[in-house]
């Protein structure tokens, strides 16, 4: 009979029916980071409601005395987010910089050593994700640039407020969904962190007729955009591991950025290298050598320099 009650013990996360951003990301954050979470059950209660034997009261006395939000009820273990007044609960505070995601992942930080380089790292990048989480469950979306921009409902908030009209009352579904989108978000916020730190120590700056530009021999393709957003007319990075280059100039924005025109660097990129192939995309704004959408495409023998002294005179 013991070893019957062994095998049916659980690890059980609790959240409210009807899950949001800040619910999901603290399951997220359990499944993803809490060593032998990674299976581990979500139940859905009423908001408001738990399942568990503790009763909480005072958040203040909540938040100093208690340091482990993981509860035994008969065999399972159970923790309960978003939900319950609980220590990953943040609806017994009017704090609008606490939420549960920002709670629950204070707690999984606390169960990792701090000493491992590469955990430390992805701190970094969880950090910024909670913060937009935080923002979220704050209704601080109306403070963004732009609030009422259409690109706004490609967010991941708003798509899962369209899955609940599309796929009504299937709580385990939107969990799994967004926890997949939250797995991809964090690998372009770990891209993120990693190119700003190429484009203040590793980019080669240049200045072109345009305007300023830069270049990067880097494996992350993720310095052309950031490095276009922060203001750079022309970016070009070749990847080490291939050979293959990419030249972007920033897009024309009314008059903005319409002088710019890749031609003359095409044509005598083509005369110092004619061996390899050269594309230039039809609004002149993109000149590619190489890619992993045109494997047939032969990479140039020019060095990272060689093209950025073409870009300086055309």
């Amino acid at each position: 009979m013991r070893l019957y009650y062994i095998l049916r013990a659980m690890k059980i996360i609790v959240t409210h029916s009807s899950p949001d951003m800040d619910a999901i990301t603290s399951v997220w954050l359990i499944r993803r980071f809490l060593t032998e979470w990674e299976n581990a059950v979500v139940k859905f209660v009423p908001a408001g409601e738990r399942i568990g034997n503790i009763k909480y009261q005072s958040f203040d006395k909540l938040r100093t005395n208690i340091k482990n939000p993981i509860e035994a009820v008969d065999e399972d273990e159970i923790i309960n987010v978003d939900t319950g007044l609980g220590p990953l609960d943040h609806h017994q505070t009017a704090s609008d910089n606490v939420c549960a995601a920002s709670l629950t992942f204070d707690f999984v930080k606390r169960t990792q050593n701090s000493g491992n380089k590469k955990w430390e790292d992805r701190v970094a990048a969880v950090d910024r994700m909670v913060k937009v989480v935080v923002d979220i469950d704050h209704f601080k979306e109306v403070f963004w640039k732009d609030a009422t921009s259409d690109y706004h409902e490609f967010s991941v908030g708003s798509i899962l407020d369209g899955l609940k009209l599309q796929k009504q009352n299937q709580d385990d579904f939107y969990v799994d969904f967004i926890s997949n989108c939250l797995d991809a978000i964090l690998h372009e916020f770990e891209n993120r962190i990693w190119a700003e730190k190429e484009i203040s120590k590793n980019g080669t700056r240049f200045k072109t007729r345009f305007g300023k530009g830069i270049g990067f021999e880097t494996i992350n393709d993720s310095v052309i955009k950031l490095a276009q957003k922060m203001g750079y007319v022309l970016v070009v990075r070749k990847d080490p591991r291939k050979g293959y280059v990419r030249v972007k100039a920033r897009p024309s924005l009314g008059i903005q950025n319409r002088d710019i025109d890749l031609t003359l660097a095409y044509e005598k990129l083509k005369k110092m290298d004619p061996t390899a192939t050269w594309f230039l995309h039809i609004g002149k704004k993109m000149l590619l050598n190489g890619s992993v959408k045109n494997p047939k495409m032969r990479p140039t023998r020019l060095g990272l320099n060689d093209i950025i002294k073409v870009l300086e005179k055309i």
